[in-house]
């Protein structure tokens, strides 16, 4: 089919949502659709090749930035989209936004809507209800089933199970395959040798940056190793460091996606330290609807994962395939971690149990079933 992918991010960035989009269209591709992606026009446009780089992607759609004004949250933008689908020829479009989905519909369009968080304000909820309500062929996803609670609550809607579809994020799991040992990896990345507690993903307020810095100061003879964040986060978490005579904990900045699982694979240990409270890059609390890609990718690098022991995380994880932790609790996290070092097999159990429940989350099994019965 030709699918416009019609998303708000910002493309290339260093946003989950942005990354998640490209992993989608990557898929799309691989399942021979014709995918073409439209953006707002709030970056420099750059080649494809640009872009597989950036996000670690093999194939990416073109893409084209189109007029965006703040002032009119986004409604110029969708207008703009629409056209350039038409002008595509696309039977589907598939997006991120209510507001396109609704609009998609009122064109005649077969229609996909992907919903990671909960609608907010009055707008977004009537928004919402506009799609659901139109006449057409649908699709909606939510990533976990706390995510299709959420929305019910919020747009008083009843939302029937032949039109929604629980499909969490996945992994490409051909990126995962022979990863070398934790001491090799560490090797072949020059870091320093020792065992090591990883973290990879953004340090937003809610990320865990607070207990990694407690955890790292509490625990001098283990490495700690921080992949990802913004320059200027990284900056301040490396001068706090540095005042407070840390000098365990290797931190990177940006790395590209393409790399992540070289970097996972160096860890003995990962960590995914939230807290009861999680921002987005949009502001919006998202804890008790989270669904982070940086689990699957956890998962698919056959490590022993940490994790906080929030309730929507339990919808993919559990006590066979990982240890939790009470979220904030730096001497609970601590002497889970210092088990978890001391003794290997467990160790090893852990992350080839995760690996096994993973291989049910790649992103085309999951495109397969967004796609099912949507032809034409």
């Amino acid at each position: 089919m030709k699918i416009a992918l019609i998303t708000n991010s910002r493309i290339p960035s260093l946003t989950a949502n942005s990354i998640q989009a490209m992993k989608v269209a990557q898929a799309l591709i691989q399942l021979n659709h014709d995918v073409r992606m439209f953006a707002p026009a709030e970056t420099e446009p750059v080649s494809q090749e640009v872009l597989n780089t950036h996000y670690g992607v093999r194939f990416s759609p073109p893409l084209e930035l189109l007029p965006s004004i703040s002032g009119l949250k986004r409604l110029d933008f969708i207008v703009h989209a629409q056209r350039a689908a038409q002008k595509f020829g696309a039977e589907l479009i598939y997006t991120w936004l209510p507001q396109s989905a609704a609009l998609g519909l009122w064109m005649k369009y077969l229609v996909v809507l992907e919903m990671h968080a909960d609608v907010t304000g009055r707008m977004g909820a009537w928004w919402l209800r506009q799609f659901w309500n139109a006449r057409g062929k649908k699709r909606m996803t939510v990533t976990t089933s706390a995510l299709r609670v959420a929305l019910e609550r919020t747009t008083k809607l009843n939302l029937e199970n032949e039109a929604v579809l629980v499909a969490p994020n996945g992994v490409e799991l051909e990126r995962y395959e022979s990863l070398p040992s934790p001491h090799e990896a560490r090797r072949q990345l020059n870091l320093p040798e020792g065992q090591t507690v990883g973290f990879t993903g953004h340090i937003y307020p809610g990320r865990g940056a607070e207990l990694l810095f407690e955890l790292a100061k509490q625990m001098p003879r283990v490495n700690f190793l921080w992949v990802g964040g913004t320059p200027e986060l990284v900056s301040f978490w490396r001068s706090k460091l540095s005042e407070a005579g840390v000098t365990n904990v290797t931190m990177t900045g940006f790395v590209e996606h393409s790399k992540i699982p070289l970097y996972q694979a160096a860890a003995d240990v990962l960590l995914m330290p939230y807290s009861r409270s999680i921002l987005a890059s949009s502001g919006q609390d998202i804890a008790d609807v989270i669904n982070p890609m940086k689990m699957f990718e956890y998962m698919a690098s056959g490590r022993a994962i940490v994790c906080a022991d929030i309730f929507v995380i339990r919808e993919v994880l559990n006590e066979g395939n990982a240890v939790f932790c009470k979220a904030g609790e730096t001497g609970d996290w601590r002497l889970e971690i210092e088990s978890l070092l001391e003794d290997e097999s467990r160790r090893l159990a852990l992350g080839a149990q995760a690996r096994m429940d993973v291989e049910r989350f790649s992103w085309v099994r999951r495109e397969e079933m967004v796609m099912d019965e949507m032809a034409v």
